[in-house]
């Protein structure tokens, strides 16, 4: 037989709506009595009935973390971030369900009795009519990863202009001035956000930009490589390549062994996001670290605050990007 709120109230001797409080985390509860229920819960194997729990107070115990796609564009390490980040700060308070949005053709189960809360992690603009929609519902939303003018939620996103800036600004300084660019998936905003820190690079340092060295990408391992053997076949090489994420860095670093060229002797490339085999390449990939993980962690406790309609600012809150120095970046004879 299971055990419920009541048995644990008995043993605490508090009311059953003392343990309910203590396990919603709330803070009308000294902490002190919160530890001492927590560790009999913990030790009688106590597991929430989430569907009792509905009904008593009206909310699913759901919170929906949506990609503006699952399928094309989103990387595995990405993913495997934002879910992490997300569920490492909502823990066994709520059930996590993960979606696309482009899943969604219905928007009519988007709702307050299925979704207490919702994290949309936007990579399109696409996406707007979803924000709109879950914003009309009056579902507590928080929006990750793209920049949203709206003064009615709160936004969380690392600054990647300035990311791919200081990244292209670091192969300038090097030496470099024929740097190739391998964009993104096409309309996503990262990838309009970092071609512009890229291309605002080469203009503040009068580098023309060769538009033969721009290729357009789509966040894979397959484009990185293709984009990149499209490159090599130019007669005049690129000394540099800036990768909008490590993934297509990998499958250009592929490409350019392949022709018997050496990184960075003869090509040198950084990529972006600082993916957790970066380090672990040969050589070691030089990147813009995109602290995602972070990213998620903050918009999930945000998330909660709004649920438990906390009194929260609703703002935009930028978290800094780093260049990650390693060993795929050579300097150049000025």
């Amino acid at each position: 037989m299971s055990v419920t709120i009541k048995d644990i109230a008995r043993i605490a001797k508090v009311s059953h709506t003392t343990v309910s409080r203590v396990l919603n985390d709330s803070p009308l509860i000294s902490e002190k009595t919160k530890k001492r229920i927590k560790k009999i819960a913990e030790e009688l194997n106590y597991t929430p009935n989430y569907s009792a729990r509905s009904l008593v107070l009206d909310r699913s115990y759901h919170i929906g973390l949506f990609f503006s796609t699952i399928n094309k564009g989103t990387s595995s390490n990405f993913f495997y971030e934002v879910v992490r980040g997300v569920n490492n700060t909502i823990k066994d308070q709520y059930n996590l369900i993960v979606k696309g949005i482009d899943d969604y053709h219905n928007l009519n189960s988007i709702n307050k009795r299925n979704f207490d809360g919702i994290i949309i992690m936007s990579q399109s603009t696409e996406d707007t009519p979803f924000i709109k929609h879950v914003l009309e519902k009056k579902i507590p939303l928080v929006v990750l990863n793209r920049y949203i003018q709206n003064s009615n939620l709160v936004n969380i996103l690392s600054d990647d202009k300035k990311g791919s800036y200081n990244g292209a600004q670091y192969l300038i300084q090097l030496g470099h001035r024929k740097i190739g660019l391998i964009e993104g998936k096409q309309g996503f905003k990262s990838t309009e956000e970092r071609k512009e820190g890229f291309l605002q690079a080469l203009r503040d340092y009068n580098i023309p930009v060769d538009e033969a060295f721009i290729v357009k990408g789509n966040y894979d391992l397959e484009s990185g490589y293709r984009t990149m053997k499209y490159l090599l076949q130019l007669q005049d090489l690129p000394t540099a390549i800036f990768s909008s994420n490590d993934d297509m860095a990998v499958g250009a670093m592929k490409a350019i062994i392949e022709k018997g060229l050496s990184i960075p002797e003869d090509i040198s490339i950084i990529g972006f996001d600082d993916n957790v085999f970066s380090s672990f390449l040969t050589p070691a990939l030089t990147t813009v670290k995109r602290p995602i993980e972070a990213i998620s962690e903050e918009g999930g406790r945000k998330l909660i605050k709004l649920i438990n309609q906390e009194d929260i600012k609703k703002e935009t809150i930028y978290i800094n990007t780093k260049l990650v120095i390693r060993d795929s970046v050579k300097v150049l004879e000025k």
